[in-house]
Formats: structure tokens, C-alpha cells, sequence
């Protein structure tokens, strides 16, 4: 199962790939608070299950209630995600005030922006967590791959499989070509990242539209590509991989180009 150092370096890097491509706008502040909750955050469940059982003999219950509530992508942030943030936030400005790390804004992190690093914090550490605890019997594991085709014989080959994949992948990087195309104006090329997330976003949901009815509304159900578990990797991938990092985008400073950072 993934321990501290592959939660920590994982996160870490992240970060400091961030940092150096938003140009002081994902700062070491935004970094530091982003690891600590990937590495420390929902992993206090286990920890205090550990002290209430083993160090204070309180008995199993409160450390399996802890532990049941706690180390959880989403009840942590619930539980927990303002208190963290509001101590975070208190810390960044001590930190910057004591020169220990700097930021190019020059002020601290506020409430808000601790918050979606305590969240992103939160999903990344579940990246790992469902991939590599349990010997791979994790609940969310075994769901991803229950999306593939695992009967013996391999999976029926299915022309309209083909040809609705073929079209979906050709319109998502086609689109993505023309989107990104050469353009002269300007208010349209500032637009294109989000016009472009929107046009995966929305490629993905109708691919995933379709694997979900061949498996789940066709009897008997069918493979939806193949073998492939696409339906599962694809949720997993936009839960605990994008929206993360989406969450630490949208923490970034707002600075004007003269102030960044050459």
C-alpha cells in the first residue's frame, strides 16, 4: 500500500511541476499546503485510530469511527475542510511574515484558496489509495475493472462498438485540432483552453454514456470497447487525477503579467 513517501513525493511533484509552469502563480505556500493534505490528511483517520486503540485503550470503536469518517475523499474535506483551512490560512502569512517561503504575490494564501488545495489534497491521496491498498481489492478498484470484459473466450467483436468509439475519438481530436487552429483574433484564441476542456468534457460524458448503457441497461450486457474498462478508468481518472489538479489551478494567484516571475 502506498505509505508516506509515495503520497508525499507524488503530491510534491505535482506541485513543484505547477509552480514552475504557472510562473509564481501556484506558489511554494500552495505546494506545501497541497502535499500536507495529500500526504497527512485523510491518513488522520489511521493515525488517530491508532492512538485511541493502541496508546489511549478507548477501544476499537472510536478509532474504526475516525477512521470509517475521516479517511474518506469526500468526509474529510467535509468534516474537516474548513477547520484545516482556516488553520492553513493562518500559517501562510506566519510563514511569509518569518521568511521561510516566499511567494510571488507577496501575501499569503486565503481562505478560499486553502480550501481546494485541502480538497485537491484530499483526491490525490485517494489516486493512490485505490489503486495500491488492499492488494488491489479496494471497493473503487474492483469496480474499474468490473467495467472491462473478463469471460473466457475474449469479448464479442461488435461493429457498432467500432464504429461509435471510432467516431468519438476522430470528433475529439479533430475538434481539438480545429479549435486550436491558427487564429488572427484574439478574444477567440484567449478562449480556446476553455472551449477545448469543454469539448473533451463533453466527448468523454458521451463516451461514457455509451459504455454505461451497453454494460448497464443492455440484457445480457455487452462489452462496451472490448475488453477495455474504459467506463471505469475514464470516472476514476476525471475524479482523482483532473479534478485535483483542476482544484489546484483554480487556487492560483491572480497576478498580472508584470509581476510574474521571469
Amino acid at each position: 500500500m502506498p505509505g508516506p513517501g509515495a503520497h508525499m513525493v507524488y503530491a510534491l511533484g505535482s506541485g513543484v511541476g505547477l509552480m514552475h509552469s504557472s510562473k509564481g502563480r501556484f506558489s511554494p505556500h500552495h505546494s506545501l499546503v497541497y502535499t500536507l493534505n495529500a500526504f497527512l490528511g485523510p491518513d488522520l483517520g489511521p493515525f488517530i485510530e491508532w492512538v485511541t486503540s493502541k496508546v489511549l485503550h478507548l477501544g476499537q470503536w472510536l478509532g474504526g469511527l475516525s477512521m470509517e469518517y475521516v479517511h474518506h475523499p469526500l468526509y474529510y474535506v467535509l468534516l474537516l475542510g474548513i477547520p484545516m483551512s482556516l488553520f492553513y490560512s493562518w500559517l501562510s502569512p506566519l510563514l511569509l511574515r518569518k521568511g521561510y517561503l516566499h511567494t510571488a504575490s507577496g501575501v499569503g494564501l486565503r481562505r478560499e484558496q486553502c480550501i481546494l488545495l485541502v480538497a485537491a489534497g484530499s483526491l490525490s491521496h485517494f489516486f493512490l489509495d485505490h489503486l495500491f491498498e488492499e492488494n488491489g481489492e479496494t471497493t473503487t478498484y474492483k469496480w474499474i475493472l468490473s467495467t472491462g470484459w473478463w469471460e473466457e473466450g475474449g469479448a464479442p467483436n461488435k461493429p457498432e462498438a467500432v464504429i461509435v468509439v471510432g467516431i468519438l475519438c476522430g470528433w475529439l481530436i479533430f475538434g481539438f485540432i480545429y479549435i486550436n487552429r491558427v487564429m488572427r483574433d484574439k478574444s477567440i484564441i484567449d478562449k480556446r483552453t476553455t472551449i477545448t476542456v469543454k469539448h473533451i468534457l463533453g466527448t468523454v460524458f458521451v463516451y461514457c454514456l455509451w459504455c454505461s448503457s451497453q454494460i448497464y441497461l443492455r440484457r445480457p450486457p455487452q462489452p462496451a470497447i472490448g475488453e477495455e474498462a474504459d467506463l471505469g478508468v475514464l470516472i476514476f481518472l476525471v475524479v482523482y487525477f483532473f479534478l485535483p489538479h483542476t482544484l489546484c489551478i483554480l487556487a492560483m494567484d491572480s497576478l498580472s503579467h508584470d509581476n510574474l516571475p521571469l
